[in-house]
């Protein structure tokens, strides 16, 4: 397992013979794995079957969830950006994108785009902003760029570097080829120097065991997830100047100096950059 975008993939919806009202929902599921109350006893019976099955998912959901800090950290303040975009945000939780990034550089601003309901029900949480700063949340489908980008001018300015986080998100969309479009897209849009910070999980880096607990995912939970290896996602980011240390765990992707090395993870991350 791995991710905590809520967009749909093909086949995203209920598995044949359910109902979405009896399926445990990614969002809810990942936010259970975080500690959090925003969540019904379905995803927590689903969240603690998976675990029983693939007890690191805990792992990879704390460190995907600090990647992003340490990553929107870097962005806003090594290479100046002051725009992100980001995909799939998933529930609220602490250190938001705008937290972090704000945090950094008080100017900086950020819309967040998700479909879930439940997430559209905490993007108040979302829209709170330093006062130089500015949030904004887009009720829209990940899957269609072309009405999310068109849509961004009243806080971003796609003229000037943009980071598109797109965490947890590719993995809902089977086809690879159609996430490689996605991605183009999104990045076409935005100008050089912008950047692309992506996590995804894997088969790969010891996740061999998570492969049974994403079947099970599949049958009881929405959306449907695939996994991917790191040369499926170097495929996925071709054209753009991955920054070292390159297609890593998620957890070992720039650790902050002086912290305790934490375990790998089977969710690759990376930073990469438009030229």
């Amino acid at each position: 397992m791995g991710g905590d975008g809520t967009e749909r993939g093909d086949g995203g919806g209920a598995p044949a013979g359910r109902m979405a009202g009896d399926l445990a929902h990614n969002a809810r599921v990942w936010n259970h794995w975080l500690g959090g109350t925003d969540n019904y006893p379905v995803d927590r019976a689903v969240g603690d079957r998976i675990t029983a099955m693939y007890p690191s998912i805990g792992e990879v959901a704390r460190a995907d969830r600090a990647f992003l800090g340490r990553a929107v950290t870097h962005l806003a303040g090594a290479e100046g950006v002051r725009q992100f975009l980001d995909l799939g945000a998933g529930l609220p939780t602490a250190d938001n994108t705008h937290e972090v990034a704000q945090r950094v550089a008080p100017d900086a601003r950020i819309v967040y785009v998700d479909k879930d309901p439940t997430v559209l029900a905490h993007a108040r949480v979302l829209l709170s902003s330093s006062p130089a700063g500015q949030t904004e949340y887009l009720d829209a489908d990940v899957r269609d760029p072309d009405a999310i980008l068109s849509r961004l001018g009243r806080t971003l300015d796609l003229g000037a570097p943009v980071a598109v986080m797109m965490l947890g998100i590719l993995n809902f969309v089977p086809d690879t080829a159609e996430a490689r479009s996605l991605v183009r897209r999104y990045v076409g849009a935005t100008a050089p120097g912008s950047h692309l910070v992506l996590t995804h999980p894997t088969l790969e880096l010891g996740g061999s065991a998570n492969e049974e607990a994403m079947a099970f995912w599949n049958e009881n939970a929405t959306p449907r997830i695939t996994a991917r290896s790191r040369a499926e996602i170097a495929s996925v980011v071709e054209g753009l100047e991955i920054s070292e240390p390159g297609i890593v765990s998620c957890s070992r992707w720039r650790p902050d100096p002086g912290s305790a090395r934490g375990p790998e993870v089977a969710q690759y991350g990376l930073v990469a950059r438009k030229p």
